[in-house]
């Protein structure tokens, strides 16, 4: 006879399925753009151009954010292939990290049956079955931040003195959480530690903290990169800290203005609707303001309500909001709602099936968007074109690009050299927004080099009358420009490719035995 499986078996369980199930999302939709097609080229050039160092996007230097994504990447594209689950992996392992950290925790602050749920619940949200596929830096440094709060918040629990091990490894997580995404990954746990410390009157524990190895062990993760880039590149820590940091927090010239309750609605979403459950909690506080509470229950409960409103807070108040900031806030989220459940829903009749079936709702409404996404993203995609240049071109033809960014198709043709992006550039200089074309020229001002992939709208006469160059632009794009001297090679959903006029012309041996890029390779396997 078959023994039973423990409760703790049946959690570890759920947590794998909820995992692959993740995973199954992962390989159902293209690369989405701008973020996934920029990601997820800049950590393919990493693999083939060898420079491990400089982030590069289409051969030029981009340096928004640290180069801990852009790592795995690679590596991930060097084991499993140039494929887009390749590169949803990365983000997966994190949120899979974040979804393992969360049970842990509310095993020991609660119950296993209490920690099973948190973990359902965050498994079954839209943040986990979308923003764990998500190809960008959010939830990398979110699972790093969650990881580095549990990690000091059990260290101060542990008894008069904080737990050295426990401590060490907050500092290990604030290090990786520094390398994702820069100074957040540092002032997020500080800030959420801090003002819980001081609300829970244990401030004087930090002068026990093992500062001396854990600040060293910070600097041996975190700072090698720093100092061998700013060694290279002398104006990166301006151009990374000031530039992409502060200037980039507070002021108002940047993309994606919202208003303040942006977040509040986003955390609805993300959570729903097991967030209601969370709120359900406040009530509770208030009651307990009244009616003595345990005291450890108590300043568990307040560090993931600090922990929640802080981070909510804090990336509410710039200008520029996007959704993916507030990720870090929806663990404790989870595990409040799961103590909310507990206390609300737990003992009513049918109270499992109710929770299966709005799990299984979310799931449902996960894949409905995970199929729908490639259809709705077809025209702003260059896929199609990618995949026909990548049969048609030779590894030394030259791709040239104007009026838009193929952020996708170098990654779908796998390209070996960068574009020739075509532009008035001095113009961008002095209008261009936060978009692709400030992205490009201000990494060129890292690279000399590199810039010359930056080049004048004139030239593209004279590379009309060259074989083995193509050209890409959008459909319906400027219609003052002269291409004569440019066939129409394939018209996409989106985008046009064209192909030099001398492309009938005589070609080298090596040319015309090309069989492509390897991104053609790629398409007749699929």
């Amino acid at each position: 006879m078959t023994p039973s499986l423990t409760e703790r078996q049946k959690s570890w369980l759920a947590l794998a399925a909820l995992w692959l199930g993740l995973l199954a999302l992962a390989c159902m939709r293209p690369l989405a753009v701008p973020d996934e097609g920029r990601y997820g080229e800049i950590g393919r050039w990493m693999l083939v151009s060898g420079d491990w160092l400089t982030p590069r996007l289409n051969g030029i230097p981009f340096f928004h954010k640290p180069p801990y994504l852009h790592w795995l990447e690679a590596i991930s594209l060097a084991t499993f292939g140039v494929n887009e689950l390749a590169l949803r992996l990365v983000p997966a392992l994190h949120v899979g990290l974040m979804l393992v950290a969360l049970y842990l925790a509310g095993r020991t602050i609660s119950t296993e049956q209490t920690a099973r749920r948190a973990a359902l619940m965050l498994g079954t949200s839209l943040s986990f079955l979308l923003g764990g596929q998500y190809i960008n830096h959010d939830m990398l440094v979110a699972s790093w931040i969650g990881v580095a709060i549990w990690c000091f918040a059990f260290s101060f629990m542990a008894g008069a003195k904080p737990q050295a091990l426990l401590a060490r490894l907050g500092f290990v997580a604030c290090a990786l959480g520094m390398l994702s995404k820069g100074l957040i990954g540092i002032a997020l746990p500080g800030l959420v530690i801090l003002v819980w410390l001081v609300w829970t009157r244990q401030l004087k524990k930090v002068l026990y903290l093992p500062w001396i190895s854990g600040l060293m062990l910070f600097a041996a993760i975190a700072l090698p990169w720093f100092v061998m880039a700013q060694q290279k590149y002398p104006q990166l820590f301006d151009y990374m800290f000031v530039n992409q940091h502060f200037k980039r927090y507070t002021a108002s010239s940047y993309n994606n203005p919202q208003p303040w309750w942006f977040y509040l609605a986003g955390l609805v979403l993300l959570l729903f609707p097991w967030v209601f459950f969370a709120l359900a909690q406040l009530r509770r506080r208030a009651v307990a303001a009244v009616q003595v509470e345990p005291p450890v229950a108590s300043q568990w409960t307040a560090l993931c309500w600090i922990w929640a409103v802080a981070i909510t807070l804090f990336f509410s108040l710039p200008n520029s909001k996007l959704i993916g900031y507030v990720l870090p806030a929806v663990p404790p989220l989870a595990l409040l709602a799961a103590l909310g459940w507990q206390r609300s829903m737990a003992q009513r009749r049918h109270a499992a099936w109710i929770f299966a079936a709005l799990c299984v709702i979310n799931v449902c409404l996960a894949l409905a968007i995970v199929t729908q996404v490639g259809a709705v993203t077809r025209n702003g995609r260059s896929q199609d074109v990618a995949q026909a240049l990548a049969c048609a071109a030779a590894p030394s033809d030259t791709i040239y690009v104007t009026g838009a960014y193929p952020y996708d198709l170098p990654f779908y043709a796998q390209t070996a050299k960068p574009m020739v992006v075509l532009e008035d550039w001095p113009l961008l200089r002095r209008q261009a927004g936060d978009g692709w074309q400030r992205e490009l020229f201000e990494g060129a001002d890292f690279d000399a080099v590199a810039a010359r992939q930056l080049q004048p709208l004139q030239v593209l006469a004279a590379a009309a009358g060259v074989s083995g160059n193509w050209l890409v632009m959008r459909v319906g794009g400027d219609k003052s420009l002269d291409l004569s001297g440019w066939k129409r090679f394939y018209e996409g959903d989106g985008w046009l490719l064209y192909r030099s006029a001398n492309a009938s012309a005589a070609k080298s041996p090596e040319t015309a035995q090309h069989i492509g890029l390897p991104g053609c390779q790629n398409q007749r396997q699929r």
